[in-house]
């Protein structure tokens, strides 16, 4: 038999040591992070089939799969608002294999729920900023306002008479309005709907005076002219709504409220799977054909790094916190 000679032996010895022991704390993450994915990835969507969320994250999906070489599969949990399925995924192994797609839900449930299943600071890594779709405040053609500050004005001269409509308390149409109303200093009875589509349908029908909705559901109404778009809710025009004014062009700062997508993976991710899959998303939400398919849909892409996405959701926590507490609104 050959035998290593004692003092190559000793040399090799030590390269052992040197590699497996002195190198032992960096090794294993970094090779972790360049193998990664090895498996297909699990996308919680906290809502139906069909809803923003669920094609925004289909979407993107599909582009991460090409770039990454394996599947993100969606896995449709809706219920309580989002929170079922946000509440799956703070549970879900730290390993880089489960994603969730959230909208400002995350950032509202805190203020509203004593009892959440999950904390989306401590429970939760952003990963990264995805998308956001506009929304536009419109009125009945009956309500007698051209512009948003007359409305506002209408609104001060006859307290408590003039009504929105929301697709449900806690709904980030029901607190834009609740918003407007704290910055306005105006009263306006709510009434909230199973959805923001059946509040357009009670507007169209002539029980609701004003909604505040995306610009994607509204749209149409608008064209025909069914309702009157006053402003919409953002630092900048739309473009398939050229002469709509935003708020601050309509007289009205700070009022502003957009229905965002991040992506989100469970706390104890490693940091370098959270960093290559937000490189990955940045880098998808870049390429034209995926921003031409969002678009289409009234989608604008954000691209943004794990890092904004978390000073995002820190202050979004903390400006609905500050409408739900002044619109009195109970926690559940």
């Amino acid at each position: 038999m050959y035998r290593i000679p004692r003092r190559s032996g000793a040399i090799i010895a030590a390269l052992f040591l040197t590699l497996f022991c002195d190198g032992a704390s960096a090794q294993p993450a970094a090779a972790v992070g360049q193998a990664y994915p090895l498996k297909p990835i699990r996308l919680i969507v906290p809502f139906p089939a069909g809803a923003s969320s669920d094609i925004v994250g289909r979407m993107l999906g599909q582009k991460l799969f090409e770039q990454m070489g394996e599947q993100v599969v969606p896995d449709n949990r809706p219920g309580a608002g989002g929170n079922v399925g946000i509440g799956v995924a703070a549970k879900a192994p730290p390993d880089g294999y489960t994603l969730l797609i959230s909208t400002p839900g995350i950032a509202i449930s805190p203020s509203l729920y004593s009892n959440l299943a999950y904390d989306p600071v401590r429970d939760l890594t952003p990963v990264a900023r995805l998308a956001s779709i506009h929304n536009v405040l419109v009125v009945h053609p009956s309500v007698p306002t051209k512009t948003l500050r007359q409305f506002i004005s209408l609104a001060r001269a006859h307290p408590g008479k003039l009504n929105f409509g929301s697709g449900g308390v806690g709904t980030t149409n029901h607190l834009a309005n609740e918003l407007l109303k704290r910055l306005e200093k105006i009263d306006m009875v709510h009434i909230a709907y199973k959805g923001v589509t059946q509040a357009m349908v009670a507007m169209t029908g002539g029980e609701v005076d004003e909604v505040i909705m995306p610009v994607p559901s509204a749209l149409s109404q608008i064209r025909a002219g069914k309702v009157r778009a006053l402003a919409v809710l953002s630092d900048e025009r739309v473009p398939v709504l050229p002469d709509v004014p935003t708020s601050k062009e309509a007289g009205v700062d700070n009022f502003t409220m957009p229905l965002w997508y991040g992506m989100f993976a469970p706390a104890g991710t490693p940091r370098d799977i959270v960093s290559r899959l937000s490189v990955e998303i940045v880098k998808a939400l870049g390429t034209p054909d995926l921003r031409e398919r969002l678009q289409a849909t009234g989608a604008d892409p954000w691209p943004g790094t794990a890092e904004q996405m978390a000073e995002l959701l820190r202050t979004e926590i903390a400006r609905y916190a500050a409408i739900i507490r002044s619109a009195g609104l109970p926690r559940e």
